[in-house]
């Protein structure tokens, strides 16, 4: 008897050794989320590949949906970084698909295939691990069982999106130890700094895992509605678009207020500035606008101009990256105030975006094959993926993004904020300005930056590791039009090194 409870013990422990270790392997990255192929792509990952739902919140079935790239270089060594397109209430594959994902996406050859897929040479999981997420929920291929909470605003949405982070790392457990950074563009001027504040505040309170948070970066970022509205004057004028005659009236009507308009007389100058833009491609000057299908396009007057100057906004991604249709962008002149925020569709009351034309991300993510493969619910669980969806009420309710800026730097987390200059949504008139407001003292003086022996744009460093920095020739979303350069700045920028 004795015996038999003896070795009873130690089978006990034998078996107690094997589950401690089946646990820890388990708890490594989750082999259900590993991504082994996806239509469309016929050749090897670099990395390996993730997605799938993390589950914040049980009782409400709220799950939000992430794709995951591990770094093709060092991945237990690499910064990890969090991605999050704007909006609100647009998808971040659209940083995915059309910006620095893992691949290229070529359009459909015939109507019944799917875009092709090839390498992106400029991904930025060449240097990082990055996580893609649809936020906040009702966004992409995100998704909650209780439709109340497709009600929410931007410091729920930071809640939610730490919750999402803490759930990750435990089942990432192996990336922890690993720098961790924030970043987005657009509307992610609001998520990144509010998601970061979260993330600080949680690690001043012992909350576990604890995330090994460095700093974050914004690109074109809404941050601000007086900074943010009065930018897009300059912006103008300093671009050649509207004439010294317009611009001394407008300053003189509008008392340089051009955001909120003070009489009936500055809203006429405002009126005549937006009659000469009109015609732009608001998301980069120098391209050309599409029209509807029915309507005649003019005759491409870049022909007319040297080339130099042609090439300037060109992009160097070997296929063609998505149209940008005529219509008018959100914000132009009509910034990001507190309260409710209407999202794209709702602003237009359609299911389009203007300026933008993605058929190829909306065809292959409604893929039924596609769904499978990533791990997302299909279509008649949770309906069809929209680059912008109408499917949330979004609140405004952090105020201006300054004062998260100013704690963040000077708690010393390192800060990039990045502009593409030829954007008109957000022109990197007000980036400069709200930088510049903030009192820190300019460490590195406006100077240009170099990428392969280029002037790839401008920078002016203040202390506390903040960085302001233009990119010569981008638009709205800087690595869809210059994805070499973009992937120059990251690159340095994560590593902590000078750009």
């Amino acid at each position: 008897m004795a015996n038999a409870t003896t070795l009873g013990f130690y089978e006990v422990i034998t078996f107690c050794l094997f589950f401690s270790f089946v646990v820890v392997v388990t708890q490594s990255a989750p082999e259900n989320a590993l991504v082994t192929q996806l239509p469309g792509f016929a050749g090897t990952f670099l990395s390996k590949h993730y997605s799938g739902y993390v589950n914040i919140d049980q009782s409400h079935g709220k799950n939000l949906f992430y794709y995951f790239v591990e770094s093709e270089r060092k991945p237990s060594e690499d910064p990890v970084v969090l991605w999050l397109n704007g909006g609100p209430g647009c998808s971040s594959f659209d940083g995915f698909v059309y910006e620095h994902g893992p691949f290229n996406f070529e359009a459909a050859k015939t109507s019944g295939s799917l875009p092709q897929l090839h390498l992106n040479l400029y991904s930025w999981s060449k240097v990082s691990n990055i996580i893609y997420l649809d936020s906040p929920v009702g966004v992409g291929l995100s998704y909650s069982k209780n439709q109340s909470d497709y009600v929410t605003g931007d410091l729920q949405t930071a809640t939610d999106t730490h919750a999402f982070l803490l759930k990750w790392f435990q089942l990432y457990p192996e990336f922890l130890s690993n720098p961790f950074f924030i970043a987005g563009e657009s509307y992610a001027g609001v998520y990144v700094p509010t998601l970061s504040y979260e993330v600080v505040k949680g690690i001043d309170a012992g909350a576990k895992p604890v995330i090994n948070f460095k700093g974050y970066l914004v690109g074109n970022g809404v941050t601000d509605d007086e900074f943010d509205g009065d930018a897009l004057v300059p912006f103008a004028h300093g671009m050649g678009l509207i004439s010294d005659d317009l611009y001394e009236e407008v300053k003189n009507e509008c008392r340089d207020n051009f955001y909120s308009p003070l009489s009936d007389t500055c809203e006429s100058k405002l009126q005549k500035v937006d009659e000469d833009i009109r015609g732009l491609n608001v998301y980069n000057i120098l391209e050309p606008c599409y029209h509807e299908p029915e309507t005649p396009e003019t005759a491409d007057v870049k022909i007319r101009l040297p080339s130099s100057f042609r090439k300037l906004g060109e992009t160097d991604r070997p296929l063609a990256v998505r149209k940008r249709m005529f219509g008018r962008a959100w914000p132009l002149r009509a910034p990001v105030r507190d309260g409710i925020v209407p999202t794209w569709p709702q602003l237009l009351n359609s299911q389009s975006i203007p300026c933008t034309d993605d058929e190829i991300a909306t065809k292959w993510l409604n893929d039924a094959a596609v769904r499978k493969a990533i791990h997302a619910e299909e279509e008649t669980v949770i309906g069809t993926w929209q680059l912008c969806t109408d499917n949330i009420l979004y609140d405004h309710d952090a105020g201006s993004m300054i004062k998260y800026h100013k704690n963040l730097t000077s708690a010393g987390y390192r800060a990039l904020i990045f502009s593409g200059d030829h954007d008109m949504c957000v022109p990197f008139t007000g980036s400069q300005a709200w930088t510049r407001s903030i009192g820190y003292e300019i460490v590195d003086e406006w100077r240009p930056w170099t990428s392969h022996g280029q002037v790839a744009g401008y920078l002016q460093g203040y202390e506390n590791n903040l960085t302001f920095l233009t990119i010569k020739g981008a638009g709205h979303t800087v690595p869809e039009y210059k994805p070499r350069e973009a992937l120059d700045f990251y690159s340095r920028f994560l590593a902590g090194k000078p750009i």
